[in-house]
């Protein structure tokens, strides 16, 4: 039986412990292989960004054509999209390939709180990126961002943006609680079937970097490998917190490091 196949397109970080590299990672820690798309290249370690330099939209047609055109690729995640003419080349490829299992992170805001995607790319990803995806999985900032509106400071409030959100057209969204306070890291899932809640308890590390990235690209490895949205969702939240969990271990970098993607092996 052959492996199951899964695509990340997003940023490259040459730190590891973000964007592609912490894509590729999790594919492999969830046991699908992993091909990618890069969007652009980032010049980053785990005490920040440098420089960033973007890829051509051409070229990232030529790298979508390229893997659909020789892998069966059962999923595909999208990560930080920041220039326009890129979203249009993604959408183009996502309809061209009849992409399945489409799950959008939709990269918006920095921990900093500064916005990190131009107004009409925000117009692109509610539009056209949106409507295209099986999930997307915002934390609570960019659920803000995405609806134009404050954080959410209640579960009252994430529960409205979060049926706003379904609206736009995606199949569920998962609004992310690790921004939020409390000993529980508590994520909210909304689909046609209502509210599931996902809580862990929060672990006490700054080596948290990539958790984003990393558990939208498990749940698309779990949605490659044929499961159901919520046991793919439940199981991706399960592993991000024990890789957290055990992210202290690694000791990567003078700042906030990665988490342990492959704790379940060493």
């Amino acid at each position: 039986m052959a492996i199951p196949i899964a695509l990340t397109i997003a940023g490259s970080d040459s730190g590891g412990g973000a964007g592609i590299q912490a894509d590729l990672k999790s594919f492999a820690a969830n046991g699908v292989y992993g091909a990618s798309v890069i969007t652009a290249l980032t010049a980053q370690n785990t005490l920040g960004v440098s420089a960033i330099h973007d890829v051509p939209a051409a070229f990232v047609t030529a790298q979508i054509d390229a893997v659909f055109g020789d892998l069966a690729i059962a999923a595909v995640k999208i990560g930080m999209v920041s220039q326009r003419p890129v979203i249009d080349a993604i959408v183009a490829g996502l309809d061209r390939w009849a992409a399945r299992n489409v799950v959008l992170d939709p990269v918006m805001v920095a921990t900093s709180g500064d916005r990190l995607i131009a107004d009409d790319c925000v117009e692109a990803l509610r539009g056209a990126l949106i409507p295209r995806a099986r999930i997307i999985t915002p934390n609570l900032p960019e659920a803000a961002a995405l609806l134009g509106e404050a954080v959410a400071a209640d579960q009252a409030a994430i529960e409205s943006q979060g049926r706003r959100l379904l609206a736009l057209g995606c199949g569920a969204v998962l609004i992310k609680g690790g921004h939020g306070v409390g000993p529980t890291s508590t994520d909210y899932l909304f689909s046609a079937a209502g509210m599931l809640t996902l809580a862990a308890p929060r672990v006490d590390t700054r080596n948290t970097h990539g958790t984003g990235c990393s558990l939208s690209s498990a749940i698309a490895a779990n949605l490659a490998k044929g499961e159901e949205l919520d046991t793919a969702v439940g199981h991706a939240k399960a592993w991000v917190s024990e890789a957290i969990a055990a992210a202290d271990r690694l000791d990567v970098g003078k700042g906030h490091g990665p988490i342990h993607h492959f704790y379940a092996f060493h």
